[in-house]
């Protein structure tokens, strides 16, 4: 889950890092408030989930609570790169004698952690370590041992920080690294981190990523789920515990495995190419049990897309047996009717694995008019994407 810049900001905060005094509006009315209360100068900053904010007017400076008035009305209701700014941070402004950046991030490729540390902040760093690798450092990070002082000046020292503000710089390192670990993060990114000319060094951005994996761990990361954003039928899922992502399309997709639901996605995706056009409408993992109360919750979500024109349900049977889930898919649809959910779209099913023949003869007994088995993953793909060709 990708935080706003003002909830970086209050965690950091939190964790005892130097951040300036601020506050969110999402009124002109409430950025006047938060000017009086702050005084003085203030920079205006647009919440938006993307980067190039500044490049499209979406950062001002304000010289009084009049003047934030304006720029709040300037900046709310923008579009940046097709995010609409409902929320603007202010805080107040700090003048700035270099740049540097800092970040901890989950380095899957490696299976570690790492640090990147320049004292080239203020830019892309990954135009910093094309152009000018020499000014980045990366240290790989143990996890069973952290960041403790003696690494974080191992940091300081490779980064090439400047020494009057090396004592600062690791600090910030260590606390950095807490927050990352406290928070269960898989990125806390500082850029920049600036000094300013009395020698001070501020964290003036707060980028941060949570591990939603660990979100059990931490009730309070609930209040900072943006539920304005939230796809209310991915909010439905998650209510009933189904691992659901929706998509752009038009056949709907339930499978046993993230794996066997990625490679339908594909399939879908290709055969909808001759049928005009028709893609995937969803992600939807039901795991491995798939009892008729899972596949009910997993059709009901499903089916209350408008936009689905068909569903294809794909399951290899492993633990659970394919006899299972065709019973699961014929008391899914009872539970359904009896719910007085009115399922009227078609489902093509392709059961394969443990007790495939059984699971086939049990959807063929059943003779549901909107059940069309078919034996194959490519052939059920094409079906379900002509009947949601026919359906568009």
């Amino acid at each position: 889950m990708d935080l706003y810049e003002y909830q970086g900001r209050e965690l950091f905060d939190r964790h005892g890092l130097p951040v300036l005094a601020g506050g969110v509006a999402t009124t002109p009315d409430e950025a006047r408030a938060i000017a009086e209360r702050l005084g003085g100068r203030v920079v205006v900053k647009a919440q938006v989930k993307v980067g190039g904010r500044g490049k499209a007017g979406g950062v001002k400076l304000a010289d009084d609570a009049g003047e934030a008035v304006a720029r709040a009305t300037d900046i709310l209701g923008m579009d940046i790169k097709g995010h609409t700014v409902h929320k603007v941070m202010l805080t107040v402004t700090a003048d700035i004698e270099q740049e540097f950046y800092l970040s901890y991030l989950l380095d899957r490729s490696n299976r570690t952690f790492l640090c990147i540390a320049s004292v080239a902040g203020g830019m892309d760093i990954e135009q910093v370590a094309e152009e000018t690798p020499e000014q980045v450092a990366k240290v790989a990070i143990d996890a069973n041992r952290g960041v403790d002082e003696a690494l974080a000046r191992e940091i300081v020292a490779k980064g090439g920080f400047p020494a009057e503000v090396a004592d600062q710089v690791t600090d910030i390192a260590v606390k950095l690294w807490q927050a990352f670990v406290a928070e269960d993060a898989t990125l806390v990114e500082v850029n920049p981190l600036a000094r300013t000319p009395e020698g001070n060094v501020l964290c003036l951005d707060a980028k941060v990523t949570l591990d939603e994996n660990a979100a059990f761990r931490h009730p309070d990361h609930e209040a900072l789920v943006d539920q304005g954003s939230v796809d209310p039928l991915e909010q439905r899922a998650k209510e009933k515990d189904l691992n659901y992502v929706k998509l752009d399309g038009e056949v709907g997709i339930i499978g046993n495995g993230a794996g066997l639901v990625m490679s339908t996605l594909d399939v879908v995706a290709y055969a909808g190419e001759g049928h005009g056009g028709v893609k995937p409408a969803n992600f939807l993992d039901i795991g491995g049990g798939a009892s008729a109360a899972v596949m009910a919750n997993g059709l009901e979500i499903v089916l209350s897309d408008p936009a689905v024109k068909s569903v294809f349900v794909n399951v290899f049977g492993g633990i659970t047996a394919c006899d299972e889930v065709a019973n699961g898919i014929i008391q899914a649809l009872a539970l359904l009717e009896q719910r007085g959910e009115s399922v009227t779209k078609p489902l093509v099913v392709r059961l394969d694995g443990n007790n495939a023949e059984a699971g086939r003869a049990i959807l063929d007994a059943a003779a549901n008019p909107l059940v069309q088995r078919v034996d194959t993953m490519d052939g059920a793909a094409e079906r379900a994407a002509e009947l949601a060709g026919a359906g568009v």
